[in-house]
Formats: structure tokens, C-alpha cells, sequence
């Protein structure tokens, strides 16, 4: 590339073309004068007669000018021309494209990402073999220098992991890298950690190392507690002062409709001018205990997020007890040492058992009371998903409840009486606690030796007695058991609130218990020892752009693991649960602090912006045309032939358009497509008319239009193996030209920024839903929750169907026929898997044949299809057959993508043959009618 200041061109050799202006003055500046037609007999004498002196006139200097400079335009036109070319200096040898690849990359992904596609661009025009590999998500064996295209093709699928390179990591693959020099692209998060200054050295042994970092700050939200009556939630910022503006943090939370909504807005508070700061909120305990994650604003990270668990919610508790204490007796008070442990973490509210359901509690407890007021309520308050948590005393003991029967409100029948194992009247002593079951909510609490017991009520024995009991003394008598009762539970504790019948309100054991229960919430994140022995479960897991979505499969995580979590691939940011608790880990850990990266002198330190070139070929040569447009009138305006013939006078010499005229025609016919194409397009359409074609709509996303060819390419060519469907080549479908009646079949990837078809597109695709066309919608977020409209791209597909005649939609039943047109499925993975798919929702009346597994539905076949798996990535392929886009890991991502081939074939099967299989529900009146 030749540069000439701020343009470069591409093809320098074509302006050796400009030497031969000269000759053109020469040549342009001589023509000959024009005729002038005068009506004299006489002239015929003339005819016949040579003039041997010629005399020419001369072109004016402006028009020549005007000539040369469209002439040159032309040259310098079609030798390439560039604006803000960059030129570096062209590496030698492979090329290793480093990312960090953590959530502290998700704030600006798609430059990041654009700034790897230019480099691999570079790397493939100059020959050099790259690899790619992000540090959370480091392959094995270290990297492999491939073709820089065939790296290029899989960047879509390239995402920021939800945690952070870990130093060992970094160091096992500092320990991998080849002995052969490469060059090195480091795409930093702009976070300094632990490891990575040996990894920089490993590398710049080997070669020159770039780094690539944002200018901009670097925000994280790292815990959220209770500071008096306010909410605190601690902000981080990478940069100290300088990093920028402070920022807002946001309150989430959930309305009375279950929608998740702002529920509160502060600004973050950096009074020392450091990198930590606070954000604080006040709230009635209504909004508080509505809260679900706090997150920055403008902000699309999961270090951005903090998601809120049970540490966090005051529970309201109501408190019921059978009477006060007697003055100065408190210490008596049967719910004395209730309120103690409980008023530090949650709200407690006292009243009548009527006006305490009125106040929506999520516990009741009631101790020592035998006779229930208000049972039918509390029982079906209980039952919608209440706790009801019961303690005994001598009122209890004294009375008959639940002794011939089992009381709604108990969780086992009891025994008359109570029993005495300690004092001054027994030979017994008082009785010790045994170690927790498995089974238990307390198992792994550690039971100090001198928690006993005195007293306490017993349950009559019986085949649920010990399924019943969660917590037991060392002689196998119940201590606390519990009922489950529709999505509610009672407990009852055998002992009493006080310190009556047993020290065990004295002790630590007893708040544990009563976290571990979910009555009261842990102030501070419980330690391993109060967590050993436990098993949680991942209930929803973080992205790297700190979205929530649907946990995948994994195996229980230990508690001992979610009391420091470390977070990884084997223990993502999210929400894990274990029975009514809830623990949340999140991508910052409380009591971080972010500091910037600091790069040796020896680094070249890069942003993120990519240089645009912009191709000037077209400028250059519409410039020319306007020129010889301007030339043409001004030849015909000086040979006078804009004001028609002329009868006297000098004449005018003629300068003829004909240079001009040539070259304006070229550059018109150069611009213009020619007919081929659309006689192209006309082929194709009939072609498409003629065979089963699979067609796409074109978003204007080269990168998505480029993945739904592949996509169709790969499922036509597994109907072709695997059915006797025979596609073609896939065509792609321009909704504001294109005949759509051809096609039987239509996949229309969302994205955020597609255009709403014109009123004439849509009456068009209306006609060709309503003629038994299907349309595939994939707007490919993986999350369709209310049709996706918690994405851009689900909000997006809300617009584009608005117009369409789309009949109501349920998700797809079990014994839908698309479960078994070709192959008998029930999930339909793509690149994504478990996302709901929605289809035409079957009539009303719709009833299951007797013998038969599946209903009697219609004959339609649906008109539409609407999911977010993104198909078309997990059924694309390259011009080799190999697949181009990775669908999960190992084994398990190719067995999804071998569903998503089928769910592909059953789809076609369906377009093609309809509700066949429904007709299988009357074979049995067609083999009767028949006598078989």
C-alpha cells in the first residue's frame, strides 16, 4: 500500500496512469469547428473540392482543466484509495491472541471482539497461523497455531466467563507455551491479579507483546449488609479518582405481580477519592425484603451484580405466646430468649393471630400454646406456603391436643404429660443432644457438650415418627420434628422457648438452628463449620454480562465450598438453595479491592479503538462522473448546440462530448448493476420453486446472515444423509423483494437492530403464514421469559410479530407431533438448551384417543415456531462438513448438537407432511371398519 498522507491506495501501480495527462492536453485541446447549415444553392459548385488548409480551434484552458482533473479522478479512483489507512509493521512468525476473558471484559465485548477480528483479519492477509485462548477458559496442551480464517469463523461463539483467571491457571499455561517464537496480542480486562506477571514474562521471552486495554473504569459491586436501619452496599472502582464520574447503584426486586422492577436508585460515594466506595439505602421493610440484586447502572457486567440471599432479608416473624412474664421475671418470659436471638436479623411483630395474617408474616411461632385461636386460617396459611413454628411448655403438656388424633398444627401425635429426665426428684440425668442426621436441616452443626435437656413432651411412636424427627436426644427421644403441609411446614420444638426445660436457648446452637430452619437470617455469612454437611444446588447461575439465567446441570456444591466461595467454572456467581435457604455467590467476594494493571516499560500499550478504514473508490469516482457531466454541458453550451442551429455570424467551434460522454458511460455502467443479477435472483427463485429449499431472512448482521446459511447448509445436508428430502441450496430472503410463496420453510434469526419490514413485506409474509408457510423466529438469547422481552432481542421480536397473524401459542406439549415427525424427542437444544419453544396452541377441545398416547389435533401445520436456542449456530458447518460453531463441551456438547439436528429433521418433516402422525388416532376405527 502506498500512503500519501492521510489516504493510501491500494493498487499504487495504476497511478503510473497520471503521467499521461500531458499527452491528454495535447490530444483534448485540438477539435474541430463546428458545421453551420446555411440554405445556398451555390455550394453544390463546391462539392467534391478539397480545402488543404485546416484551420483548428483551440479548447478553452478551463474546460481541459476540468477534463484532466475528471481523468485523473478516474485513475486515482481504481488505484484503490483509502482514508486513515493503517499500516503497521507487518509481523513475521505465528500469532497468540491472549483475552482475559472475565466478566471485567464484558463492559465493552463487542470491541473487544471487533478488535480480535481485525487482528486475525491482519494475521490472514499476511500468512501468519494465529491462536486464540481466553485465560478462564484455558485449553489443554497449550495453544495450537491454526489458519487465522478458521479462528475468525468460531469468534461469535466467544463469550466472558462470570469469574476470573485464577493464578494457577496462568501459570500451567505459562508453563504450556512452545518453545518457538510468536508474537503476543494480550487483550487485558485492565484488573491486576495474581500470576499474570509471570505469564507477561513467559511471553515476552518468546516475542513481542502488545497489550490492549479500555480507558474505561473498571466497576464492581463487592458485598451488602445492614448498617443500622439503612442498606449498604460497598462499590469498587479500578483507578481511584481519575476513572470517572461516581456512579448509581440500583435496587431490584420483585413486585406484588412477580415482575421484576427498580425498586430504588443511590449514588455511590467515593469521599476519600479511592477505589471504594458506598452506596446507601433506606426502605420499609416491605421494599427491603423484595429485594433480589443490586447492580450498578449502565453497567452489563457480573462483577456488576449483587445478588441478595437470605443474609440480606429480614424475615417478619410474629411472635405468640401465652402470656408475658411476670415483672422483673423476664428471664422467665416464654419468648424472651426468642426475641433475643431473632430482633438482630429479623422483624418482629406481635398481635393476635388475625391481625398477624393480615401482616403477611413468613413465620409464626407460638410458644406454649395449646388451644390455637383462628385454626382454619393458620392452617390454610400454612398450607399456601407458611411456617408455623411450635415450642412446649407445661400449658402444652398439660392439654389433650393431639393425643388420640393428629393435629392439623402439630407435626406428630403426642404422648399425655411430659417427661422428666433431670432433677431433684429423678435418678436420671438430664439428657445430652445426638449428633444430626443426614437427613436434617442442622446436620453438620456442631452440638456444644453442655446443651441438655430436662424435660420435654414425647411423641407417640409410629412408622413416621422417625422421618418425622430432624433432631433427637442421645436416648433416640424426639427434640424438634417436622410435617410438610402443602407448600407450608410445621415444626415443633419438644422442649420450651425458655431456659425452663433445657439450656439450649442459652446457647449458639440455638440461633443456628433457627437459621438453619430459614426463621431468622445469618447477619454474616455462615462459616464452614455451621455449613459442613450440607449439599446446595445451583438454582440460577450469572453470565458473564451478569445476566440470571436457568442453572445448567451440576452436581450438588458442599457448603463447606459456599462458606469462602472461590469462584470458578465448578462454582459460578449465582443462587444456591437448599430446601427454604438461599446462599448467594457472587462474582466479587466481600472485602475485595480492584486495583488498575500496570504493564512493564517494555509493553506496548494499545486501546481498544479500531482505526476505520474508509474506501474511497466510490467518492473518487462519482466526483469524476460529476465532472463530465458538467463537461458535456459545457461542450454542447460551447459548440452551441444548447440553443439549436445558428444562421450567421463566426461559427462556433464545435467541442465535441465524445471523451466525456465514453467515460460517463463506463462509470454509469460500472455503478449500476447489470441485468445478470436479477436474472440471477429470477433462477434461483424458480430453482427454489421447483425443489424443498431452505430459506432465511436477511437481518443486515453480515455475521448473523453468515451463521443462518451455514446453519441451513448443515441441516440440508443431514436431511439429505439421514431422509429422502433432497434441499438445495439454501437462499436468502429479502422480506421487501422476494416471492415468499417458493418456500415451505423460513428461519428468521432477531437481532436488537433489524428494521421493521414495510407494510407491503408483511402483507406478503401474512399470505404466507396463512397458506401453510412456517416461520422459525430464533432471537438466539437463550432466555425467552414472556417471549423473550427481558432481552433486546426478544423485545425486538415483539415488534417485528406485532403485524403478523399470529395465533395464540403455548409451549410445546409432550405429544405434540413435532416430538416424533422423524425422531421421538422432548428437548429441542440448539447452541443453547432448556429455553422454552412456542408453538400454535392446540384447540380447546383437543381430547386424547382412548389407546393412544397423544391427542386428536388438527391437521395444521403450526405457522410459526418461536424459541431462543439459536439453531442455526448449533447446525452450522464449513465448506469441509466440520462443524462451525461449539455447542457445549466434550461428549455432551455433541450429543446436544445431534438433538439439534433431529429437532432440525423433525421440523422439516413436519413443514412437509403436516399432522400426519395425528391420523394414527383412528387406526383403530379404520382396522374395525375394515373386520381386521
Amino acid at each position: 500500500m502506498l500512503v500519501l498522507g492521510p489516504i493510501g491506495f491500494t493498487l499504487p501501480w495504476l497511478l503510473a496512469g497520471l503521467v499521461a495527462l500531458p499527452v491528454l492536453w495535447f490530444v483534448l485541446r485540438a477539435v474541430p469547428p463546428a458545421p453551420i447549415r446555411r440554405r445556398f444553392p451555390g455550394v453544390a459548385l463546391l462539392i467534391g473540392l478539397a480545402d488543404r488548409d485546416q484551420e483548428t480551434d483551440r479548447t478553452p484552458w478551463w474546460l481541459l482543466l476540468l477534463r484532466m482533473a475528471a481523468v485523473a479522478l478516474v485513475i486515482c479512483g481504481f488505484a484503490g484509495p483509502v482514508l486513515n489507512p493503517k499500516v503497521e509493521a507487518a509481523g513475521e512468525g505465528p500469532l497468540l491472541i491472549v483475552i482475559d476473558g472475565s466478566w471485567a471484559d464484558a463492559r465493552d465485548w463487542p470491541r473487544r471482539s471487533g478488535r480480535i477480528a481485525a487482528a486475525l483479519s491482519e494475521a490472514g492477509r499476511a500468512g501468519r497461523p494465529a491462536a486464540l485462548v481466553s485465560l478462564t477458559d484455558i485449553p489443554p496442551g497449550g495453544p495450537v497455531f491454526v489458519a487465522a480464517n478458521t479462528l475468525a469463523a468460531g469468534l461469535p461463539a466467544l463469550a466472558p466467563r462470570p469469574w476470573e483467571p485464577a493464578a494457577e491457571d496462568m501459570r500451567r499455561f505459562a508453563a504450556s507455551l512452545p518453545d518457538g517464537p510468536f508474537d503476543t496480542l494480550w487483550l487485558a480486562d485492565g484488573l491486576a491479579r495474581e500470576g499474570r506477571d509471570a505469564l507477561l514474562a513467559a511471553l515476552a521471552a518468546r516475542g513481542a507483546v502488545t497489550a490492549v486495554e479500555s480507558p474505561r473504569p473498571v466497576l464492581a459491586l463487592a458485598g451488602a449488609g445492614h448498617d443500622g436501619g439503612r442498606l449498604r452496599v460497598t462499590v469498587l472502582r479500578a483507578g481511584g479518582a481519575a476513572a470517572g464520574p461516581d456512579p448509581e447503584v440500583v435496587a431490584r426486586g420483585l413486585d406484588p405481580r412477580g415482575i421484576e422492577r427498580e425498586l430504588a436508585r443511590a449514588p455511590a460515594r467515593f469521599d476519600d477519592g479511592g477505589g471504594t466506595g458506598s452506596a446507601s439505602f433506606e426502605l420499609p421493610p416491605e421494599l427491603r425484603n423484595r429485594i433480589t440484586r443490586f447492580e450498578i447502572a449502565g453497567q452489563t457486567t457480573a462483577g456488576a451484580v449483587h445478588l441478595a440471599d437470605d443474609g440480606l432479608r429480614r424475615r417478619k416473624v410474629a411472635l405468640v405466646t401465652a402470656g408475658a412474664g411476670r415483672e422483673g421475671l423476664e428471664l422467665l418470659s416464654p419468648d424472651h430468649y426468642l426475641r433475643q436471638a431473632l430482633a438482630p436479623s429479623a422483624d418482629l411483630i406481635d398481635g393476635t393471630i388475625a391481625d398477624i395474617l393480615r401482616a403477611a408474616p413468613d413465620v409464626i411461632i407460638l410458644a406454649d400454646i395449646a388451644k390455637v385461636p383462628e385454626a382454619e386460617a393458620l392452617s390454610a396459611w400454612i398450607e399456601a406456603g407458611g411456617s408455623l413454628v411450635r415450642f412446649a411448655g407445661p400449658h402444652l403438656a398439660a392439654s389433650d391436643i393431639g393425643r388420640d388424633s393428629l393435629d392439623p398444627l402439630l407435626p406428630v401425635r403426642l404422648r399425655i404429660g411430659g417427661r422428666t429426665v433431670g432433677g431433684a426428684m429423678s435418678w436420671s440425668q438430664p439428657r445430652a443432644l445426638a449428633p444430626f442426621p443426614e437427613s436434617s436441616p442442622f446436620f453438620g452443626l456442631p452440638i456444644p457438650a453442655d446443651v441438655t435437656v430436662s424435660a420435654q413432651i414425647l411423641a407417640q411412636p409410629g412408622p413416621d415418627l422417625a422421618a418425622a424427627t430432624i433432631a433427637a436426644l442421645e436416648d433416640g427421644t424426639p427434640l424438634v420434628t417436622r410435617r410438610r403441609v402443602g407448600d407450608g411446614q410445621v415444626i415443633l420444638f419438644h422442649v420450651s422457648a425458655n431456659a425452663e426445660w433445657s439450656n439450649l436457648a442459652l446457647s449458639g446452637l440455638f440461633v443456628q438452628m433457627l437459621e438453619r430452619l430459614a426463621i431468622s437470617s445469618a447477619s454474616v455469612r455462615p462459616d464452614a463449620e455451621t455449613l459442613a454437611g450440607t449439599v446446595w444446588v445451583a438454582e440460577r447461575v450469572l453470565d458473564g454480562f451478569g445476566t440470571l439465567q436457568e442453572a445448567p446441570s451440576m452436581a450438588g456444591i458442599p457448603g463447606e465450598a459456599l462458606a469462602e466461595p472461590v469462584v470458578g467454572r465448578d462454582l459460578p456467581p449465582g443462587l444456591y438453595a437448599l430446601e427454604d435457604r438461599r446462599l448467594a455467590v457472587n462474582a466479587v467476594a466481600d472485602g475485595r479491592e480492584l486495583a488498575a494493571a500496570v504493564w512493564p516499560a517494555g509493553v506496548v500499550v494499545e486501546g481498544l479503538e479500531i482505526a476505520r478504514d474508509i474506501l474511497l473508490k466510490g467518492w473518487f469516482l462519482a466526483a469524476a462522473l460529476a465532472l463530465l457531466v458538467i463537461d458535456i454541458f459545457a461542450a454542447l453550451a460551447l459548440g452551441g448546440r444548447l440553443r439549436g442551429p445558428r444562421g450567421g455570424g463566426r461559427p462556433t467551434p464545435h467541442r465535441g462530448p465524445s471523451v466525456a460522454a465514453l467515460l460517463g458511460l463506463v462509470l454509469v455502467l460500472a455503478a449500476l448493476p447489470g441485468p445478470a443479477a436479477a436474472e440471477q435472483d429470477e433462477a434461483a427463485l424458480i430453482r427454489a420453486a421447483g425443489n424443498v429449499t431452505l430459506a432465511y431472512v436477511r437481518t443486515g448482521d453480515a455475521t448473523v446472515d453468515r451463521i443462518s446459511e451455514a446453519g441451513l447448509w448443515g441441516l440440508s445436508e443431514v436431511l439429505f444423509a439421514r431422509t429422502s428430502v433432497e434441499p438445495v441450496e439454501p437462499f436468502a430472503v429479502d422480506l421487501e423483494t422476494d416471492e415468499l410463496s417458493v418456500f415451505t420453510f423460513l428461519y428468521w434469526p432477531v437481532t436488537a437492530s433489524q428494521p421493521l419490514p414495510s407494510p407491503q413485506a408483511y402483507l406478503r409474509l401474512n399470505r404466507y403464514l396463512r397458506s401453510g408457510g412456517l416461520i422459525l423466529f430464533d432471537t438466539r438469547d437463550a432466555d425467552l421469559a414472556g417471549f423473550g422481552a427481558a432481552t433486546p432481542e426478544g423485545r425486538r421480536l415483539q415488534a417485528l410479530a406485532a403485524p403478523l397473524d399470529i395465533p395464540p401459542l403455548e409451549p410445546i406439549p409432550r405429544d405434540h407431533v413435532l416430538t416424533r415427525t422423524f425422531y421421538l424427542l422432548q428437548d429441542f437444544p440448539g447452541r443453547f438448551a432448556g429455553g422454552p419453544v412456542w408453538v400454535e396452541a392446540a384447540p380447546a377441545d383437543a381430547e386424547r384417543a382412548e389407546g393412544m398416547p397423544f391427542r386428536n389435533l388438527n391437521d395444521n401445520v403450526t405457522p410459526v415456531v418461536i424459541g431462543g436456542n439459536d439453531w442455526a449456530a448449533a447446525w452450522a458447518v464449513d465448506e469441509n462438513g466440520r462443524p462451525l460453531m461449539r455447542v457445549g463441551r466434550g461428549l455432551g456438547g455433541e450429543r446436544q448438537r445431534e438433538l439439534a439436528y433431529r429437532f432440525g429433521v423433525n421440523l422439516i418433516m413436519h413443514v412437509l407432511t403436516g399432522n400426519y402422525k395425528s391420523d394414527q388416532v383412528h387406526v383403530p376405527a379404520l382396522l374395525e371398519r375394515l373386520g381386521q
